[in-house]
């Protein structure tokens, strides 16, 4: 299984491209991945081997929700697929970055078996919006 762990914060070039972190690179089986905003205010890239597995459950869901067609189109026309250049580079197309508003620099965050691109700003005021009940829970995930 893939593990994306930790958070990176790195500048964008003139050209929309962002460095993937070396540890990010490494720990992905392949080249390809997909970025998606699926869920604002920040966008995920999943490696293609998770994205694969996300499409069987589209089109399950798909099949099985016929009025669920518009969402699932809706989902799929705002993923696009990114391959890092030699340099370890994924281009985030303008459109994807406005939806997540980034402006010159992106936070990368590992989320187990996904990558999220976030402003670091939101970034931040999402971890304060979400500080609350977890240590009642906690045991349950660390022993």
């Amino acid at each position: 299984m893939t593990s994306f762990l930790g958070r990176y914060e790195y500048q964008f070039d003139e050209r929309g491209r962002v460095s993937l972190p070396s540890a990010f690179r490494r720990e992905a089986k392949n080249d390809r991945f997909v970025l998606i905003q699926w869920k604002e205010p920040s966008l995920s890239l999943f490696p293609k081997d998770t994205w694969n597995e996300t499409e069987e459950r589209l089109l399950k869901f798909r099949r099985n929700q016929p009025e669920s067609w518009g969402d699932v189109l809706g989902i799929v026309s705002n993923a696009v697929e990114v391959v890092p250049d030699k340099q370890g580079r994924i281009l985030v197309p303008a459109w994807l970055q406005k939806a997540a508003s980034l402006e010159n620099s992106v936070l990368m965050v590992g989320n187990l078996d996904r990558i999220e691109l976030w402003n670091p700003a939101r970034f931040a005021q999402a971890m304060e919006d979400t500080q609350g009940d977890f240590e009642k829970y906690s045991n349950q995930i660390f022993g």
